[in-house]
């Protein structure tokens, strides 16, 4: 991308800068995103969103900045300079929409850049995990009484795990004999765990468990902390859509415990962390307590291990398709990264009945 033509979009958005310098960003895996300077010095996030991707751009973007505008509300009290470092800004353009569409059919976003910033692309300490629990804990709780059904679904059935197993069905019909047999044993676990995997499904289903704004990308790396490592802001709302706290409480939980990358082979080397864990709910649950149901807190473990579990099906269904959603570095690395994902329940299933009481015990300290 030239400068010429990153500035031309740039001015395509209602601001008074000059635009001077870009740095391009290579942290996130889907869309194209640019850090730009302008003369004033004041830097902006400008981002292409991945149509392939996203079949509904402006619904997406429709739906983080309503999002946005909503936490802005919930922290008024706040003066104009926290509420641009807690909450994500948005810039119009001047024809008064939050999207610019290019000649070549490209959806285009910008971002007010928080400055002061840090992210962390993997949990080494307590600390980190529990301001990470904090942080996704208040964007859920202050979103709580946002309306989700006025959101679009910006991909549909992301975490439905009857749509999952249709899938995974489906690959193992049409795989070969080869992958077949390489994957015998992770076969058999998904087939041992379908109904306990379709629990909170059911829950959601029935309208037992309260739809909410969710997340549904609760990494660590999409949470800014301060110079003081606090939490700051969730980054990354690309795919804020209707769902369920377990989606985000379990996604977070499957990034920040896995003691391994999540393609690591040796499999001795992928533990489940349950201090961090402790850590992460210590923060969750005193941001979230007051606008979660009985119920709701019941199921957090188990969401730990279904989003574990949906990540691992994911890869093992791609590997018998023969790889072809996510990228491969080599013919196994699917394969490998499903075991990786299945040894983490396996460890995470040890140590759950203490997932539990620690949840409880905590909580009840919170009433005391």
């Amino acid at each position: 991308m030239t400068a010429e033509k990153l500035k031309f979009i740039f001015e395509q958005f209602d601001h008074i800068e000059v635009f001077k310098t870009f740095e391009e960003l290579s942290s996130g895996h889907i869309n194209d995103t640019y850090l730009v300077t302008a003369d004033s010095r004041r830097q902006f996030i400008l981002q292409r969103i991945n149509e392939g991707v996203f079949k509904d751009v402006p619904g997406l973007i429709a739906n983080k900045v309503s999002v946005s505008q909503h936490l802005l509300k919930k922290l008024k009290q706040l003066s104009d300079d926290e509420l641009k470092r807690r909450v994500l800004t948005f810039v119009g353009t001047k024809k008064g929409v939050f999207y610019y569409k290019d000649k070549e059919g490209n959806f285009w976003n910008v971002m007010v850049y928080i400055e002061g910033s840090l992210t962390f692309e993997t949990v080494n300490n307590e600390e980190i995990a529990y301001e990470g629990g904090k942080l996704f804990g208040e964007f859920l709780n202050l979103t709580s009484d946002f309306d989700a059904r006025k959101l679009i679904e910006v991909i549909p059935n992301f975490h439905n795990m009857a749509f999952r197993y249709s899938q995974f069905d489906n690959a193992l019909k049409e795989a070969s004999e080869q992958r077949i047999e390489q994957a015998k044993s992770l076969i058999k676990i998904t087939q041992d765990l379908k109904e306990e995997m379709h629990v909170l499904q059911n829950l959601k289903d029935t309208g037992k468990i309260k739809l909410r704004v969710t997340h549904n990308d609760t990494k660590i790396s999409n949470a800014l902390f301060d110079t003081n490592k606090k939490g700051l802001c969730v980054i990354d709302t690309d795919t804020v859509m209707p769902g369920i706290i377990h989606y985000d409480f379990g996604d977070a939980i499957r990034t920040i415990c896995n003691t391994a990358a999540e393609d690591e082979k040796n499999l001795e080397l992928v533990q489940f962390n349950l201090q961090f864990y402790k850590a992460y709910v210590k923060g969750f649950l005193e941001k979230t307590s007051s606008s979660l149901s009985p119920l709701e807190i019941k199921y957090l473990p188990l969401g730990a291990k279904t989003m574990t579990f949906i990540m691992a099906l994911r890869f093992l269904t791609d590997f018998l398709n023969n790889d072809v959603y996510y990228k491969t570095e080599y013919p196994e690395h699917n394969l490998d990264r499903s075991k990786n994902q299945f040894k983490l329940i396996e460890s995470l299933s040890e140590q759950f009945k203490e997932m539990e009481e620690y949840n409880l015990n905590f909580l009840g300290s919170l009433k005391e």
